[in-house]
């Protein structure tokens, strides 16, 4: 017990710690090929902070644990709106000044209902096709997006958040991003291993275990950045980034959990529909002119607790 403990713990920390540095180094690079800010902001930071999630569900698919996938989705998506969205309102509120976001947050909206949808009717090809194909729209839209608004606030609070006094030497990135990416594949195989090993030993569910222990994993990353990104004012950045992983959570790790899984999750349908009404309400809340106060935070705050016991 004490074992499949340490891996779960050793894995939340090497998530948390290598994917910081996957995404510097990744955002850095972007900036150096010349990539606009705002696609920085918006594709590249979004793309890499939705990674941890996908390279697990595809971990616990060669491991040969598909059964952790879809509740790993599920509940990674309502971490990012509920708990790592209300920590971040907390600590001084969040305010959309970027336009680029109201599409960006419609697209993520689209996203998690899509999954949602072929989640509740059973994964398989077709819904891994369909969701490939949704994937590729939508990031070809939102880099249309990105271009056409070189000076929104998210290109702004991007540039602020990479940049650093140190001179900065492409090898030295290449670095960071590559040991980075390495080791967000270690956190995940220790991650998925301790979780599957916790779920056999206590008789708990495998959706029970991914739900929770995997999902608060996965969130670790997502926190970090937030507490990271607020202390720069990059409000715009952090629900930019929040939104731009939970799409690429539900689209691409959507795809490969249909595709790698045969087993219908046993996930309750009510956390599935929560997934989606809590991510509905958030983008409601986060409308310009409307900031996410301490009390909204809170109440996000609240609703991760009231969920996870609904998940018990």
């Amino acid at each position: 017990m004490l074992l499949l403990i340490a891996e779960i713990v050793a894995g939340w920390a090497m998530l948390a710690f290598a994917a910081d540095h996957l995404l510097v180094g990744s955002g850095r690079l972007a900036e150096r090929l010349g990539l606009q800010p705002a696609v920085v902001g918006t594709l590249v930071i979004g793309c890499v902070a939705g990674a941890p999630e996908v390279i697990v569900v595809a971990t616990s698919g060669l491991r040969g644990h598909g059964e952790l996938a879809a509740a790993a989705l599920v509940g990674a998506n309502l971490v990012n709106v509920t708990l790592v969205l209300g920590v971040g309102g907390l600590m001084g509120g969040l305010a959309v000044r970027s336009r680029l976001l109201q599409r960006e947050a419609l697209l993520s909206v689209a996203a998690v209902t899509v999954f949602a949808i072929l989640l509740l009717h059973g994964l398989g090809l077709g819904a891994s096709v369909t969701l490939a194909a949704a994937l590729a729209g939508a990031l070809a839209l939102l880099h249309h997006l990105a271009r056409s608004a070189p000076g929104d606030e998210v290109a702004i609070q991007a540039t602020r958040y990479l940049r650093t006094d140190a001179p900065q030497h492409p090898g030295r990135e290449v670095r960071r991003t590559l040991l980075g990416l390495a080791g967000v594949l270690s956190g995940a195989q220790l991650l998925v291993m301790g979780a599957s090993g916790f779920s056999a030993w206590t008789g708990a569910s495998a959706d029970l275990a991914a739900f929770t222990l995997v999902a608060f994993g996965l969130a670790l990353p997502d926190l970090l950045f937030t507490l990271r990104a607020q202390r720069y004012g990059g409000g715009d950045l952090v629900i930019a980034t929040l939104l731009g992983a939970n799409l690429i959570t539900s689209l691409a790790g959507g795809a490969i959990a249909a595709f790698t899984s045969r087993q219908a999750p046993t996930l309750a349908p009510t956390l599935i529909i929560a997934m989606v009404a809590v991510s509905g309400t958030t983008w409601l809340l986060l409308a310009p002119g409307t900031p996410l106060g301490r009390p909204q935070s809170a109440i996000l705050v609240m609703a991760y607790a009231l969920l996870l016991l609904l998940s018990i």
